[in-house]
This record gives C-alpha cells, structure tokens and sequence, in this order.
C-alpha cells in the first residue's frame, strides 16, 4: 500500500513496510536499453493457474528474484497468491505494473502505486531487472515508463525504496546519512547509486530488524505478566482485547481513525507524504484481501475506558513461511506514556506462540529515528538485518 505519511516528531508509533524492490535491483548505464525488449504493462487475470496468468505469475517470480538477488533469501517475497488481491482490488489504492519481456521471458517489472484521496501528490514507484540483463540501461527505461504513468495521475511527487541487507551494510567507499537518526548505508550500494543517478534524495532511512521466536513462548507470558502486575492506576483503566483476521464490529469505526493516524503520526524525517482516508468498509476490505491472499492476521488493541481504540498491533502470517511480519503498531496521541506499545507486542507475542508455535521469525521496519519504538523491540531482541531508504524526488 502506499506510505502515505506526515509529521516529523519522533513519536510512539511504528509500521511494518511490505518489503519492496522499489529501486532495488537496478543498475544504471549508459548504454541502450536492447532494442528487442518489449515493455508493457501488465494484464492482471480473474485467477492463477490459467494461460491468462502466466506473464503475471512470471511478473511475480521475477520480483522475487529480485529480493533474493539483495536479501540472499526470499522471505521477503510475496507469492503470486498473495499479490493477486491487491492488485484486483483497487478501490483504496491504485496500481499499474509494467514488465519488460525478452524472447518470452520476463526481465523487468516496474510499478506504480498511489492513494486514491483527492488531496493525493504522490505515487510510489518500484523497478527491477533480472540480474543477467542488469547495466544496459532497462532499468531506466522502466523507471522513466512508471514516472510518466505517475504523471499521468497529476502527481508531482515520486518516491521508491532500495534495502541494503546487513552483510553489505559496512561496504567501503563514501556513505549517505539519513536524514534524521543516526544511521548511514554505502553511497554506492546498487539501489542508492540507481535513484541519485536519476535525481532522487534520500528521505529517511529504517531500520529491517528481526526476532527469533523459537522456543521463547513461556519467556514472553512471564514478561507479559510481570508487565500487567507493574501497571498502574491509568494503565490498568485500559482493557486489552485481541483477536484473529476480522476486527469486532463494535470496534470498527474507531479502528479506522487509528489506521489513518498511522498513516500520518509515525516519523517519516524528510518524506512528503499524503494522508490516507479510513472508515469501517475500508478496515474491512483490507481484511478480506489478507484472507484471500491466504495471510492470518493477529491483533491485539488497547480499549480505552470510552470503548474506543486507544492502540493496536498487527502480526501478518503468510501461508507458505514459517515467518511472521510485524504491520503496524501504533499508540495514539492521548494515550501515550503508559507503556500500551510494549504491553500490546507482548500479549500478540504471546498470541502467536500459543496459536502458531510453527513461526520461528519476526521481521519489521521501523524508521531510523523512531527511538521509542526501536527501544522497544530491541529490549524484546530484534537485531539488525539491514536497511531500507526511502528516496522521493519532487
């Protein structure tokens, strides 16, 4: 979904960021993107398995070859099943993807993503190219083919994402520093080296974190029990309330403003960004594309004593992965300083290793200056495992 954020203070707030090779992946050059490449956008199909789903189902393995191409792995790749969803349901978020083909064979995508609101500036773009076909200009081609989609819409600003995993993370040569925070990845790094090429600034920089879970389940209930007998009067006044893939009716409406205040209150340093428009059909149509795309979904929220939601997290399950992802976490305003955001991961923790002892990983994005935040999950063992920068280019 588009990143649709505001707001600088670094607050208690926190968002996972499906992982993108928005950028990733590309090499820029000089050179002629081959003549005998053909790029056109991307037919989505009724369903999978069926001729009509080929290019996308090679559209969707390319992309994952291109994750593993910079993680070393693909648990961050979504399957085929999973992306179908989101993109034939598009009434939140639009999208347009674009592949480039060879001799039958796809060797590029690129894709535009944008939120729907009518104050909307911006769209999301992502490019990447088969490691084979890497350095004679396709990836350009591909960008400059999004760009001019993304100007179609009216939207005058474009930003993308490009990960660094950890073991390239200390690469020689010169750095580039986010924005706000302290952290930095190599300038030369494929992705970085890509968007400044093309006039794209580094806008933040997050931190990929994970946690092993295995075997961890009985530390976490005695750390969600030391947690609740240490509440006070003003903590205590919150109910906690948890539940599997469908949000309780009763709670829709102000599970709503919480998702659009997360679009807009975690730190986002330099990012412009637009905000994101919730209500009850949308909390729903999103649920309803988890579960098609076949993800179980965890949440646990802190009730405050008028009924409404004071906080969540979410837990996302892929079907074919024994890892799960951190989605948002968010607290808000009135209701921060009493410690909602530790105690709400716990009792999902807790959550996840009583309904789905099998995952063993937990992985999450979090802004680079977002200290509360990261505070948090490093005092419950994430490590680092990379970085993610978000480049915008106006």
């Amino acid at each position: 979904m588009p990143r649709a954020r505001a707001g600088r203070v670094p607050i208690r707030a926190c968002r996972h960021l499906p992982p993108a090779d928005i950028l990733n992946g590309c090499h820029w050059g000089g050179e002629e993107a081959d003549v005998d490449i053909d790029i056109r956008p991307l037919d989505i199909p009724e369903r999978l398995g069926t001729p009509e789903a080929a290019d996308f189902e090679a559209f969707v393995e390319l992309t994952a070859d291109v994750q593993e191409s910079v993680w070393g792995h693909r648990r961050f790749a979504q399957e085929a099943a999973e992306l179908l969803p989101e993109f034939r349901d598009d009434r939140y978020t639009g999208r347009q993807a674009f592949a480039a083909w060879k001799d039958e064979r796809c060797i590029g995508r690129a894709e535009v993503l944008w939120e729907r609101g009518e104050e909307a500036r911006t769209a999301e773009i992502s490019v990447g190219v088969a490691v084979d076909e890497r350095g004679r200009g396709l990836g350009a081609e591909l960008l400059a083919r999004a760009e001019a989609h993304a100007r179609s819409l009216g939207r005058d600003i474009v930003a993308g994402y490009s990960d660094v995993a950890l073991a390239n993370l200390d690469a020689p040569g010169p750095r580039l520093e986010a924005p706000d925070g302290t952290g930095s990845i190599p300038a030369g790094a494929v992705g970085a080296s890509f968007a400044l090429r093309h006039g794209y600034r580094l806008a933040q920089l997050e931190r990929v974190s994970g946690l092993s879970v295995t075997g961890r389940l009985e530390e976490f209930r005695t750390l969600l029990s030391a947690r609740l007998a240490a509440q006070g009067a003003d903590s205590a006044a919150y109910r906690l309330t948890g539940w599997v893939d469908r949000a309780p009716e009763e709670l829709l409406d102000t599970l709503a403003v919480a998702h659009a205040s997360m679009a807009t209150d975690p730190p986002f340093g330099a990012v412009i960004v637009d905000e994101e428009v919730w209500d009850a059909a949308r909390v729903r149509a999103g649920e309803a594309r988890a579960l098609e795309a076949g993800r179980t979904t965890l949440v646990q929220a802190a009730i405050a004593p008028d009924g409404s939601v004071a906080a969540y997290t979410e837990l996302s399950l892929p079907s074919n992965s024994t890892a799960a992802f951190q989605w948002d976490t968010i607290v808000l305003g009135p209701h921060r300083g009493h410690g909602l955001g530790m105690l709400l991961k716990l009792a999902n923790l807790v959550h996840l290793g009583e309904t789905t002892p099998d995952r063993t990983d937990i992985y999450t994005w979090n802004a680079d200056e977002n200290d509360h935040m990261l505070a948090i999950n490093i005092a419950l063992g994430f490590t680092l495992r990379g970085m993610s920068a978000e480049w915008q280019r106006d």
